[in-house]
């Protein structure tokens, strides 16, 4: 069986030349790279790599100084956040977020009305949201696992749940590209590859392009795809999981030891 992205699909996400310089410091250094629909990319590298600044300019947190970022063909380079999820960019983050004094389906309500522009209800939390959106939401809730939870006020989750949540949060807009930033991150152990599992699936079988980026390196090896290495602004590596962690500079650089 051939790996999601593989093929003559035209690409979902295309980077070309990303750069930011910080003074003198040249934070990302012309990445380029594509990312096609169904397919989960990770990103990695040592602290200092540059990996927060190009999430923050593929997801219109920061402008870059140069290079392109284009979406199904359409230039979206630097684009705000909210003209980004309009185009259909996803975001989750290292920090999950919810209104913790709501029920996991009343986030998932708001989220959906959210996307649909219904803005004052969003803004007005404490409107009742009674029936609204509620067959989706709890569809969602039934792919991520959390059915059974939703009636729950948020506050009460655990946060490996509360992982499971933000991962809603984001399909609610039906995403085609989705940025998720260190999406294990908090979580016990045993949870992490059931959501990264959820987050694969998801992806082949909406067509769903992810990028994301992880410390948990068995996550990576396990579930991306594919992997690229970023090391002082720059690509260094780009490939299966296998090539990559057996790729003497990823192995210097960032993973250490002899490769497997």
């Amino acid at each position: 069986m051939s790996r999601a992205g593989e093929g003559s699909a035209p690409p979902l996400l295309a980077v070309d030349g990303l750069a930011k310089a910080y003074g003198g410091v040249l934070a990302v250094d012309g990445v380029s790279f594509a990312l096609r629909p169904g397919e989960v990319l990770a990103l990695i590298g040592p602290n200092g790599a540059g990996k927060s600044t190009c999430f923050a300019m593929l997801g219109g947190q920061i402008a870059p100084d140069r290079g392109r970022v284009r979406l199904l063909g359409r230039d979206v380079t630097g684009l705000p956040p909210r003209r980004l999820a309009g185009a259909g960019v996803g975001r989750t983050f290292q920090v999950a977020a919810a209104f913790a004094s709501m029920t996991v389906r009343e986030n998932v309500q708001l989220a959906l009305l959210g996307h649909e522009g219904h803005e004052r209800t969003v803004w007005r939390p404490f409107r009742p949201l009674g029936a609204f959106a509620a067959v989706p939401a709890e569809a969602l809730l039934e792919r991520v696992g959390m059915a059974a939870d939703a009636g729950r006020p948020v506050g009460e989750l655990a946060y490996g749940d509360l992982k499971r949540l933000e991962f809603a949060l984001a399909l609610a807009a039906s995403p085609r590209l989705l940025l998720m930033d260190e999406p294990t991150a908090g979580m016990a152990p045993a949870g992490r590859g059931d959501l990264m599992r959820l987050v694969a699936e998801t992806a082949r079988d909406d067509g769903v392009g992810v990028l994301f980026t992880e410390h948990d390196m068995d996550v990576v090896f396990a579930h991306a795809d594919r992997v690229m290495v970023l090391d002082r602004g720059r690509l260094i590596a780009e490939g299966t999981p296998e090539a990559v962690r057996a790729d003497p500079q990823v192995r210097a650089v960032y993973l250490g030891g002899e490769p497997p």
